[in-house]
Parts: structure tokens; sequence; C-alpha cells
């Protein structure tokens, strides 16, 4: 199952590419790298490029997403949506193999 990618997260991603101009066929990367203040930190970006050998390639409302292997082992059945409040605004991770997470929600623990 690996990530899900919400339509309001999708359509966020359209926009940033058509605002950036970047290429036709970018891929958004999600990731998970060491380090935050909860042991693991997300990662999210645009690649051009995959490797069928070390990646998963999954497709959500038009939007190419890619995870590499070992990422995915933290971030199976992981929902990736966007929230736009007075509050903050930005990409949110709901995470059920985290067991403990920031106050910023940027960082968790599995």
């Amino acid at each position: 199952m690996s990530i899900v990618l919400t339509e309001t997260a999708a359509s966020e991603v359209k926009r940033i590419i058509a605002d950036q101009k970047l290429d036709q066929g970018t891929l958004l990367r999600v990731g998970v790298a060491g380090g935050g203040c909860s042991g693991f930190s997300y990662s999210l970006g645009f690649d051009k490029e995959y490797d069928e050998k070390v990646d998963s390639k999954y497709e959500y409302h038009g939007v190419p997403v890619v995870v590499d292997k070992k990422s995915a082992l933290y971030l199976d059945g992981t929902t990736v949506d966007f929230y736009d409040g007075i509050e903050k605004r930005g990409f949110t991770f709901d995470n059920p193999n985290a067991v403990k997470s920031c106050g910023c929600g940027s960082s968790f623990q599995a």
C-alpha cells in the first residue's frame, strides 16, 4: 500500500509544478531521513528520475509519486495531505507507524 496522496495535496503539487515551471513528468518524491527532534524527518521534493530497483512508483490524482524502498518501510499506510488554515499552511503526514511525533509534525519516531 505504501503511501496515499489526497486530492487536496495532489492539487497543491500540481500548482507548485506549474508555478515553478517544472518539466512535464516531474515526480513527487516522498521519503524519510534520519534527524528531526523525534528521530526521523519526512522529506518531500521533486525528482525527474526513479530507479525501479530501489524505488516504488504510484500515481494519485494525476501526480506520479516515488518512494524509495527503505523509506517505504516507515511510510507504509501514510496519508500525505495539504492543510491551508489560518494558523498554518503546508503538507501534513498521517503516519500509522509513528509511535511518537513532534509538535510541528515534521518528524516522528517509529
